[in-house]
């Protein structure tokens, strides 16, 4: 027997209610307390059993109506213990990890005491690296959208009870599928439902995607209801400073963080050289999160006033990645009556979602990965309008006919001359070679 952990002091009272959310790779069980909890977990073999103590609380709920479909557990029971304790059981169908914590009261729920219950995760890379491997020459662009909060973390709370996890999941659902249309592209989401992800895990899994650009998308709220706009966020200089040296005081993935596909090994780097590379690395990312928010913003502001007419650069963790591009999307201000109502309806959402896209197709218009088919696809349309040369002194048509790998008679026909005889400044059409 193995106990995980132990709680501070203090008496738990009554369990007025059991939630659970199943996410891909671990399954949460909320308990609602009336007051914090003291607890302790540990695990049974023979069958598999996870056993959850909460000294001197009561049950007041029915926990025979939780739906337990995609999830470890098979079953749960309780009973009271020494009188005034309570004891959970939850009957496994296969061996779990477990981790639990205490969260304090928000504007939804009190007191919680959260139990996630880890194991059998499915690798989340095969089909992306799949499709990369497949069309290495001219892969699809892969954007992260990223739905702000979930399960037990509702987010902001706007009037009629519009809660911004269902809002932000509604629009990067959308804008999903916007991005999978579109030949080129190919967009995965951090989650697909109703559940929590920590904020460090969004970005590593952009990171395991092997992502170009993580969107995180997210409904602001004020304590003043006149509060309306949708805003674009990059990390702040200062937040980009930090991270580099948070990276390389924990060593963190040192063999995956250059190019976000491992193209850079930090692993043989002393700390000067790495620390150098880092952050050139985290400079570039920047100045791409810059240009692609700025190209968002605009578009959003088709279709919504803005709250700030430039990208706002801020510290949040979910933009703290050192090797990809990464922006926040501030859809509106849910607490905002009027723009709480647009956000609601499934048409807006796909108006703003639109707009997104637009702004990112807009950003790799201009400027795609390498190695890309949006790439290669604006390289093809290059050479089939033909590039321009601008006669200098001293220049021929057998030499610019030479560097751009055309024949002579070709780039005569092309720019419909009769003889060699040029004149300086004037502009020759390149055929294409």
């Amino acid at each position: 027997m193995a106990v995980w952990f132990v709680a501070a002091p203090a008496l738990a009272g009554s369990v007025s209610n059991v939630r659970i959310w199943p996410a891909p790779d671990h399954t949460r069980l909320v308990f609602d307390l009336s007051s914090p909890a003291e607890h302790k977990v540990f695990a049974l073999s023979s069958p598999d059993r996870l056993v959850i103590d909460l000294s001197g609380a009561e049950l007041n709920t029915d926990m025979g109506n939780i739906k337990l479909d995609d999830s470890p557990i098979r079953r749960i029971r309780s009973a009271k213990r020494n009188q005034n304790d309570l004891r959970v059981v939850l009957d496994l169908k296969q061996s779990v990890k477990p981790k639990s914590f205490v969260l304090k009261p928000n504007d939804q729920y009190g007191h919680r005491l959260v139990i996630d219950l880890y194991g059998g995760t499915v690798s989340k890379t095969s089909e992306v690296t799949k499709s990369v491997e497949e069309n290495s020459q001219r892969r699809d662009i892969l954007v992260v959208v990223d739905p702000g909060h979930g399960g037990d973390d509702p987010g902001a709370l706007g009037p009629r009870g519009v809660r911004e996890k269902d809002v932000v999941l509604a629009i990067s659902r959308e804008l999903q599928a916007m991005l999978n249309q579109k030949k080129g592209y190919n967009s995965r989401l951090t989650r697909k439902g109703d559940y929590f992800i920590p904020l460090r895990q969004r970005t590593n899994l952009a990171r395991e995607y092997n992502a170009d650009l993580m969107v995180s998308v997210h409904a602001d709220a004020f304590k003043s209801p006149q509060a309306s706009g949708a805003s674009v966020y990059a990390l702040s200089k200062r937040g980009a400073t930090s991270e580099t040296a948070r990276w390389l005081a924990t060593k963190e993935n040192m063999s995956d963080l250059i190019g976000g596909v491992g193209s850079v090994s930090l692993d043989d780097k002393d700390d000067v050289l790495a620390g150098v590379l880092l952050d050139l690395s985290m400079t570039a990312s920047l100045k791409s999160s810059l240009s692609v928010g700025d190209h968002v913003l605009r578009s959003m502001g088709r279709i919504s006033k803005l709250h700030k007419k430039r990208v706002e650069q801020a510290g949040f963790v979910v933009l703290k990645s050192p090797d990809i591009p990464s922006i926040l999307v501030e859809t509106g201000f849910i607490s905002n009556p009027v723009e709480s109502g647009r956000l609601r309806t499934q048409k807006y959402q796909r108006k703003m979602a639109q707009a997104i896209y637009k702004g990112l197709q807009g950003y790799f218009d201009e400027s795609p990965p390498p190695g890309t088919y949006v790439a290669w696809s604006k390289l093809q349309n290059r050479m089939a309008q033909g590039a321009t040369y601008k006669i200098e002194r001293g220049d021929t048509l057998s030499e610019i006919a030479a560097r751009n790998r055309v024949s002579l008679n070709d780039l005569m026909q092309h720019n419909g001359l009769k003889n060699e005889q040029l004149r300086i400044g004037q502009v020759l059409k390149i055929p294409a070679s």
